[in-house]
């Protein structure tokens, strides 16, 4: 994190919290390392989200304006196959499981998301339902 912002407590879902207790970045996350997330396959879901942020009001994404992939990855939603469109596919499924499973995650999520990151609506993408 840069000085000056304030610390982040990232969201995590239900399952998340009973195997991680809690992550908060201060500074630097505490699970990153060279090469990345640390915990791998058991990275918090709102980490695999970002820096895509999602309002389960409207089923809409948002994207934090600072994260300087953006406009790459806006680009490469326009393209059949690209990694954006895979993620995004990829966040899709998870975020319906989520609003059966765990709602109360993606509203949490969205509200500490909204009040930390400046956001932007997403270009290019159809709402949650659709493919």
């Amino acid at each position: 994190m840069t000085p000056g912002f304030p610390a982040l407590e990232i969201t995590l879902t239900s399952k998340e919290q009973h195997q991680l207790g809690s992550i908060c970045i201060e500074n630097n996350c505490p699970h990153l390392g060279v090469s990345g997330c640390t915990l791998g396959p058991e990275k918090p879901f709102s980490c695999h989200l970002y820096p895509l942020v999602y309002n389960p009001m409207e089923k809409t994404f948002h994207y934090d304006t600072d994260c300087p992939v953006m406009p790459t990855y806006i680009k490469q939603l326009k393209v059949p196959g690209s990694e954006a469109q895979s993620h995004l596919q990829a966040i899709k499924v998870s975020i319906n499981h989520l609003e059966s499973k765990d709602p109360e995650f993606l509203i949490n999520n969205f509200e500490i998301d909204q009040s930390y990151f400046e956001i932007k609506k997403l270009p290019y993408q159809n709402k949650i339902g659709n493919t």
